[in-house]
């Protein structure tokens, strides 16, 4: 008679537990109307500072006479800056990621230069003047700025200039939203703006 009630207490405790298990195990899915998971969605934040820029390539204007004549850079809330100005208007320029040759000799400049990401800057104008004097005061391989604590500048590098055509190396912390956009001024003089993102999402 005990062996028939402890039996019977065993089953009792043993059924709870498989209850407690499936309905543990069906709490957290929900079911579509076939019946199967359905997977949790990807949480995706908000964009950092409202930047909608990405990282595609940025390609506009023509070839142009005036002289590059200074690059400088400077930090923001939510991007750090490169500014290129020249001797005149320019509006052509090419951006985007990936290996960075020097004009004329072909080198790439990537070994030489600081950063997980490169983005190859080809201004469409040349960096000496019409008695192919430099106007610039840098040799090709060298750093044209220092950004010492700059959050997302890792390097400038001057590539060289040639058929009209100058490059440089900019080194950033990582494949970063970018833009690119010409403003004119200070007086006859226009610049090339390149503004890297600070990240992606907020």
């Amino acid at each position: 008679m005990r062996s028939t009630k402890t039996l019977g207490a065993v089953a009792a405790v043993m059924l709870a537990v498989l209850l407690t298990a499936a309905t543990a195990a069906t709490a957290g899915a929900r079911p579509t109307t076939t019946g199967t998971q359905v997977a949790p969605r990807a949480v995706t934040g908000a964009p950092y500072c409202g930047i909608t820029w990405g990282s595609a390539e940025k390609t506009t204007g023509p070839l142009s006479s005036a002289p590059l004549t200074q690059v400088r850079t400077g930090r923001h809330a939510c991007f750090d800056r490169v500014v290129f100005e020249f001797a005149g208007p320019v509006s052509g320029y090419s951006v985007a990621y990936g290996e960075t040759w020097t004009e004329g000799e072909g080198l790439a400049l990537s070994p030489y230069t600081a950063g997980d990401a490169l983005l190859r800057v080809s201004l469409r104008a040349p960096a000496y003047d019409d008695e192919h004097v430099a106007t610039v005061p840098y040799r090709v391989g060298e750093h044209a700025a220092n950004v010492l604590r700059y959050s997302t500048l890792r390097d400038v590098v001057f590539g060289g200039s040639f058929e009209g055509y100058t490059t440089f190396a900019v080194g950033v912390r990582a494949r970063l939203p970018f833009r690119v956009f010409v403003l004119a001024g200070p007086g006859t003089h226009s610049r090339i703006v390149l503004d890297v993102a600070h990240q992606w999402q907020e």
